[in-house]
C-alpha cells in the first residue's frame, strides 16, 4: 500500500489543493465491530469515530509537522501549509456509520474546544465541537469505493478561508439493517504551499 497508494494519493492531494509538496505521514483502516469498544486489544483496527471533532488545532497543527519534518520544520513553517485527509470506503456502497463534514463557514470560534488526544508516544491537541444550531452539516449517501473525500484539518493561513473541518461518524436512520459494516480508509497529509 506504501509504494501505491501513498504516491498516488499525494498526487491526487497535490493536484486538488495546489500544493508544492505533499507528503502522506500515516493512514488509518476503520472497520466497524458492532458491540465492540474502539481500540479493543484483540481488535486490531479502529471503530468509525462517532465523536465530533477537529483533527488539529491552532498548537497541534504546527507542532505535527515539527514532529515530522525534524530540521526542515522551521523553515517549512514560514509558509502556509495544511493537513489534509483523504478518506474514502474500502467497500462501498457505503451505507453504516457515514462520514459526516460541517461547513467550516457555519462554525463559530468558539464553538472549537480545544481538548488533549493523548497517544502510546505522545499527546496532541484536537478540537472538540460545542454544539450550534447554525452548524451545517454534509455527506455522501452510499458513498462509492472510487469516491474519496479532502478533508482540511488544518490550514495555517489566517486570510478568511476555512482552517478547520469538524466531522463525525454518524447513525444514519435510513440504513438497511443487513448493510455491510463500514470499512474506510484515511490518509492524513502535509501540504506545503509555495506562498
Amino acid at each position: 500500500m506504501r509504494l501505491v497508494y501513498y504516491p498516488e494519493a499525494e498526487q491526487v492531494v497535490a493536484a486538488e489543493t495546489g500544493g508544492s509538496r505533499v507528503v502522506v505521514f500515516d493512514h488509518t483502516i476503520r472497520r466497524r465491530t458492532h458491540g465492540v469498544k474502539d481500540r479493543t486489544p484483540h481488535i486490531p483496527r479502529q471503530q468509525p469515530a462517532m465523536r465530533t471533532h477537529g483533527d488539529y488545532t491552532e498548537i497541534s497543527g504546527p507542532q505535527r509537522v515539527r514532529d515530522l519534518t525534524g530540521d526542515e520544520a522551521e523553515a517549512l513553517l514560514r509558509h502556509r501549509f495544511a493537513i489534509v485527509n483523504l478518506w474514502r470506503p474500502i467497500r462501498g456502497p457505503l451505507r453504516d456509520a457515514p462520514l459526516a463534514v460541517c461547513d467550516a463557514r457555519s462554525v463559530a470560534p468558539g464553538d472549537l474546544v480545544p481538548q488533549d488526544r493523548v497517544h502510546r508516544d505522545r499527546t496532541g491537541e484536537i478540537y472538540a465541537l460545542t454544539y450550534n444550531p447554525a452548524h451545517r452539516w454534509f455527506y455522501v449517501p452510499a458513498m462509492r469505493a472510487d469516491e474519496a473525500l479532502l478533508l482540511k484539518c488544518y490550514d495555517s493561513a489566517t486570510d478568511g478561508r476555512a482552517r478547520f473541518m469538524p466531522h463525525s461518524a454518524f447513525e444514519d436512520p435510513t440504513t438497511p439493517p443487513d448493510a455491510p459494516p463500514r470499512e474506510s480508509i484515511e490518509l492524513r497529509t502535509l501540504v506545503f504551499f509555495e506562498e
